[in-house]
């Protein structure tokens, strides 16, 4: 925050604490964490397609718009929050981690969902084992641990792992800050690829993942 020259002489003894109070909103303003969803494909990029034809870039538009509405109803807009994309368009990586850089995000949160066998089923959180920044790939660890702590026993997802990956977006991002890429269940399982077809479950998992940042945000970071 610039403070003028005019601006102190308009500060007297009478009104000193509330210049202090002022100030005071102005920090805890700008102290306001920026993060960074970014729900994977889009476009002509479909991702995973699973059960009951569920497709991967529309779970996670849905997820990534209901984390960012819960921010503004349910935390009063406690973070700054960014979409890489709000609708069904196919945005470059390069342009998703750009946004990052430009924005100065504190965070990066990549959505995503699995696909493999159908017996394949739970939750994994990918993290760039990173030579060049050894404290945010740590971040980005507890980031991921927090969120997997805050859904699975409370969504009944297996809890799979931290498992280390070199995807472009995790690679552009962890040496600015804590990168994580969320595989959000497989939609290849047909239990975990009727739970996305709910509104309500979507609704739980947006919640659960933003509770996750809420509590790594606030007592990590």
């Amino acid at each position: 925050m610039l403070i003028t020259l005019k601006f102190w002489k308009w500060v007297t003894p009478k009104n000193v604490s509330f210049v202090i109070l002022m100030l005071h909103f102005c920090v805890i303003f700008g102290q306001q964490k920026v993060i960074v969803i970014d729900p994977g494909h889009g476009g002509k990029d479909t991702g995973a397609i699973g059960k009951n034809k569920v497709q991967e870039k529309d779970v996670v538009l849905k997820i990534a718009k209901e984390i960012i509405r819960l921010n503004e109803t349910l935390l009063n807009d406690k973070f700054d929050m960014y979409s890489t994309r709000y609708k069904d368009t196919l945005i470059s990586l390069s342009d998703r981690s750009r946004l990052a850089k430009s924005l100065n995000a504190h965070v990066y949160v990549s959505l995503h969902c699995n696909a493999s066998n159908p017996s394949s089923k739970g939750m994994d959180v990918y993290v760039h084992k990173s030579n060049t920044n050894e404290e945010n790939l740590k971040k980005s660890i507890a980031m991921g641990l927090s969120i997997l702590k805050e859904s699975t026993p409370k969504l009944g997802f297996k809890k799979r792992a931290i498992q280390f990956a070199n995807f472009q977006v995790l690679r552009e991002n962890i040496v600015f800050r804590p990168t994580i890429l969320i595989e959000m269940g497989f939609v290849t399982n047909s239990d975990e690829a009727d739970y996305f077809l709910k509104p309500k479950n979507i609704g739980a998992m947006a919640l659960a993942i933003l509770m996750g940042l809420y509590n790594y945000l606030n007592y990590v970071l």
